[in-house]
């Protein structure tokens, strides 16, 4: 039998800490590895998988799309692609739409948008405040905007035109703001950075100071959009409507595909300022039309909201049985249990060796992320599988 792991230490450049297990089956919101073991998948590809592993609409529009047409490029009109722009636009607060390939190719475009905007509209202003624990991606501009010094370390002198300001505080985005500024870039949650909440008002005061100095807001809903969150869209949750916004990750249900949408504010490119070879392809775009489609149309935005209440609140009732248990925090599907103690890698562990697919967020906290459709026999198990790993790890310490 073959090794596969061994053969990724022969032939993979060594980027990746991973996870000790081969992956070969999905279905739904469970996984299996290559020697039959059954796992609960509550890592979702990270936040991909939103309708789960092989969901009927996604393998139909796949199979469908892949038998007539993939791969055109954008000098031609392609309909799969004008029919999730409409269905993106109409349920939004958006008038038009760019294809990309993934998050960061997305968020790289809406900068570029937003340094033409500010070029026409701010006589050549061209930075972007973002903030502090933020992730925006991993190309050499956007490890700039991405306010985490251990990403940018490796990689110095970065890029000029960002400035990273404290989280959670419209104080520093005044403070930084200057005639060089041409747009704020904000997370409604802040994904990787820990699944930091902010205040209730936190994005409303930002746009004020956006709209009052001229500026972009853009918010990235890479990982918050397409019902992550318990709405549709991240922004909705907070009664604010950006200029910008940027989707990936679910948008496809487990396809490769990105995008960013912006108001008609905004919207300054004209033919020739931005481009993609593979960015709104017809198999990436039949299979996003359908995944949205089935999000808006049976309300799985309204069961990640459910159902992650009724996550936090089983996760909170762990809080009394281990005093380590310091927060947990979230909205919608995207959770986080943090402790007191560096036992962030342990518990991944622990849950694996149980059968349950986490993410460890940071030394201290796990992050889960589950497909948008699980119900609550599903949450009950992970749950009880945390329970059992906690009183594991718990008796090592």
């Amino acid at each position: 039998m073959t090794n596969w792991q061994e053969l990724e230490k022969k032939y993979y450049m060594r980027t990746f800490d991973r996870v000790p297990v081969t992956l070969v089956k999905g279905q739904g919101a469970r996984v299996w590895d290559d020697n039959g073991r059954e796992y609960l998948d509550f890592f979702a590809g990270l936040a991909v998988t939103s309708l789960g592993h092989c969901h009927p609409v996604v393998v139909k529009a796949l199979t469908e799309q892949a038998s007539t047409l993939i791969q055109t490029s954008n000098l031609y009109y392609t309909i799969p692609q004008l029919q999730l722009a409409k269905l993106l636009v109409e349920n939004s607060c958006f008038e038009s739409i760019f294809y990309a390939n993934s998050g960061t190719e997305a968020n790289e475009g809406a900068v570029k948008l937003a340094r033409r905007y500010g070029a026409l509209h701010r006589n050549g202003a061209y930075e972007v405040i973002t903030t502090l624990n933020s992730f925006h991606g991993r190309t050499l501009a956007m490890t700039a905007a991405t306010g985490q010094p251990k990403f940018q370390k490796p990689y110095l002198p970065m890029p000029a035109g960002f400035v990273n300001v404290e989280n959670n505080s419209i104080e520093a985005i005044k403070k930084a703001t200057t005639n060089k500024t041409c747009a704020v870039i904000l997370e409604p949650v802040q994904a990787e950075g820990g699944v930091n909440v902010p205040a209730d008002d936190y994005l409303k005061k930002a746009r004020a100071w956006c709209d009052e100095q001229n500026l972009l807001l853009i918010l990235d809903e890479v990982q918050t959009g397409i019902g992550r969150t318990g709405a549709l869209f991240g922004y909705q949750l907070y009664g604010v409507e950006p200029d910008v916004i940027t989707l990936a990750k679910g948008m496809g249900g487990g396809v490769p595909i990105g995008a960013f949408m912006a108001n008609q504010k905004a919207a300054v490119f004209v033919p020739g300022d931005h481009g993609s070879t593979f960015g709104g392809n017809p198999l990436a775009c039949a299979v996003g039309y359908a995944v949205v489609k089935y999000i808006i149309d049976n309300d799985i935005p309204g069961n990640a909201r459910q159902m992650g209440q009724y996550l936090m609140v089983k996760l909170n009732g762990l809080k009394g049985k281990y005093p380590h248990i310091t927060d947990v925090r979230g909205r919608g599907l995207l959770v986080a249990i943090e402790f007191s103690k560096e036992i962030g890698a342990r518990m991944l562990t622990a849950c694996l060796e149980r059968g349950l697919l986490v993410n460890k967020l940071k030394p201290n906290a796990l992050r889960l992320i589950p497909p948008l459709i699980i119900g609550k026999a599903e949450v009950d198990e992970a749950v009880s599988i945390i329970d059992a790993a906690l009183a594991a790890v718990s008796c090592e310490a």
